[in-house]
């Protein structure tokens, strides 16, 4: 911890001037002896010890350190003159051995255990305790004693988080007023001046060799027992295969997260991550395979996590999930983006068999924001989001927006229609995954397009599901004229313009989806009566279908094509403008355009950049 603060430096010359006053007050008349020299030194060397032997005690790394024992106990015994000499000493020996801690944190020990050492004298006295023995008869000076000690210690510390960092400060103070553990390892130190007073006064320095010695073993059976505590809580909270974080952990981790984000004014963020086709790789290469798989991945996404210091978990199954705190919801896009680029680019045998011929995976983004109501809610729309990217045609990341709640609900509506519709789509995987690639954004954007228009239910169902599977006749299209590099030779294009055709051929076989006839079969034609495969014109072209040749020939436009140069957003809507009341419906020209600069702001701006 730096110091930068003006106001924390200040305060921490006043705390040590004051600690300075005070020592040169009680110390600077005061005779030392020899034999007063014999218990400063004993007394240094039981602190020594017991700082080297501290208890520490479950759950939260609460410690019993016992110099405050020493220290009060030598008070009642031997004067504050002798502990302060102590103190002073100790002080020295630690700047010198423990150089790893800042000059500043060792002067601010020193300064609060003067004070609290001086203002407990001081109350112990004024409330009839006596300095040279333990009088059990008399305990309101030693509770006295003991809760000035207690109280000044808390003052000091929360004022000076308070100063450094008022987050911190809230923290703190929380902790001190709420964690019954913190309090009762406190109090147990505080008694223990009580226990090794009665011990020196009786048997001397002999009952400071038993309470060393008692304190040593108690660490020692402590420590193990806290060691045992943490591997059985560590068992607890890791997932058994990969070693991430598991589920349960994850939920109580991102509600401190969220009630830290609430409380304190900061950001969080919360991506769901989900591996693209894990159960056709299971299926082709054994669940003993997919394990590994599982492991593997897990280790890159913790590698990924612990760079950036944000938490990871297996969220269950093939399923990941990554805490992002005090980052905007770009920056983690940016960060998850970049890490789906990596694990494309990372190989794992046997994901060349996989659709895209690398391993990938699908997730959704959501940042916390207030009316939040708690984790669940949140974890719900980072879900909705990964299902949108799912929708898109995997290996793509995206933030939930309200658009994205929207459209769940839409495809949640049509969930049946909707699964039917993609085992007809994924056929194209294992032949043409550009047209499979090529659907589901067509399919994403009549999803985004159908939420600006004035359509009834049955319009957008129709339009969302038409898209899906408008080019399904393209099946029928040999392979090597699907992946032709080049332009294609008249006899070529006349097959391919076939696929409308044999779409519907395909699609007349269900017949619940006889009212996606008319945009598998007319979503090339032309408002201007010059496509195929009626040339149809104007309204004679049904409203749907007219709407999916936009959307289709926009994305068209803007992706890679074995026969097409690629044009970037910007160009693609210069296009659709100039082919207005020609190619398109000008009704829908417009607006599509201005769903674009909405929802895809991001690419639009990508685009802009580029032609510039």
């Amino acid at each position: 911890m730096k110091l930068q603060n003006n106001s924390v430096k200040l305060y921490l010359l006043i705390t040590f001037l004051i600690a300075i006053s005070t020592l040169g007050y009680f110390v600077m008349f005061s005779e030392i002896t020899i034999s007063d020299w014999v218990i400063i030194f004993s007394l240094i060397g039981a602190i020594s010890l017991l700082n080297y032997h501290i208890i520490y005690i479950p759950p939260k790394d609460n410690i019993i350190s016992m110099d405050s024992a020493i220290y009060l106990a030598s008070l009642y015994l031997y004067g504050i003159e002798l502990t302060l000499y102590a103190l002073f000493i100790i002080s020295v020996i630690f700047i010198i051995y423990q150089r790893k801690l800042s000059w500043w944190t060792h002067i601010f020990n020193f300064s609060i255990y003067a004070i609290m050492i001086s203002i407990s004298y001081l109350l112990f006295i004024s409330f009839g305790g006596i300095i040279g023995t333990i009088n059990t008869e008399n305990l309101l000076p030693y509770i006295i004693s003991l809760a000035s000690y207690f109280s000044v210690n808390m003052l000091f510390v929360t004022l000076f988080f308070k100063l450094h960092d008022s987050k911190s400060f809230n923290s703190v103070f929380k902790r001190i007023s709420i964690d019954k553990t913190f309090l009762a390892s406190y109090f147990t130190t505080m008694l223990l001046s009580i226990i090794l007073g009665i011990l020196l006064n009786n048997e001397g320095f002999f009952g400071l060799f038993l309470f060393v010695c008692i304190a040593m073993l108690l660490s020692f059976a402590f420590d193990q027992h806290f060691k045992l505590y943490q591997k059985t809580l560590e068992k607890a909270n890791k997932d058994y295969l990969t070693g991430l974080n598991n589920h349960g952990y994850f939920k109580e981790l991102l509600e401190k997260e969220i009630l830290n984000a609430r409380e304190n004014q900061t950001t969080v963020n919360v991506a769901l991550i989900d591996i693209d086709d894990f159960k056709k790789y299971n299926d082709l290469y054994g669940h003993i395979q997919g394990d590994a798989l599982l492991t593997f991945f897990g280790k890159i996404l913790e590698e990924e996590a612990n760079a950036h210091n944000y938490t990871v978990a297996r969220y269950g199954g093939e399923e990941f999930s990554v805490i992002l705190p005090n980052t905007t919801s770009l920056e983690a896009y940016r960060c998850i983006n970049n890490l789906r680029k990596k694990v494309n680019d990372t190989y794992f045998a046997g994901v060349e068999a996989l659709p895209y011929g690398c391993l990938s995976f699908s997730a959704g983004i959501v940042e916390y924001c207030n009316g939040v109501y708690d984790s669940t809610e949140l974890l719900k729309k980072a879900d909705q989001a990964m299902y949108y990217s799912k929708a898109q045609g995997k290996n793509f990341v995206h933030i939930f927006s309200e658009e994205v709640e929207n459209n769940h609900q839409v495809l949640t509506a049509m969930d049946h229609n909707l699964e039917e519709a993609e085992q007809q789509l994924k056929i194209f995987l294992s032949k043409d995954v550009y047209t499979y690639r090529h659907s589901k954004r067509v399919f994403q954007y009549a999803l985004d397009f159908s939420n600006q228009l004035e359509l009834s239910d049955s319009e957008k169902k129709n339009l969302i599901l038409g898209a899906l599977i408008h080019d399904i006749g393209k099946l029928e299209i040999p392979r090597d004229i699907l992946n032709k590099k080049g332009k294609l030779e008249q006899h070529e294009w006349e097959m391919v313009k076939k696929h409308v055709t044999f779409g519907k051929e395909i699609i007349s076989t269900n017949k619940k989806f006889d009212s996606l006839l008319p945009l598998v079969e007319l979503h090339h034609e032309r408002y201007d009566g010059k496509g195929y495969p009626h040339g149809l014109k104007g309204h004679n072209i049904p409203k749907l279908a007219r709407i999916l040749c936009i959307i289709d020939s926009f994305d068209a436009m803007t992706t890679e094509r074995p026969y097409q140069k690629t044009k970037s957003f910007c160009e693609a809507i210069s296009e659709l403008r100039r082919c207005s009341g020609e190619q398109f419906d000008p009704e829908f020209v417009e607006p599509f355009i201005h769903m674009i600069e909405n929802n895809y702001s991001e690419k639009l701006s990508k685009s802009e950049a580029i032609n510039s």
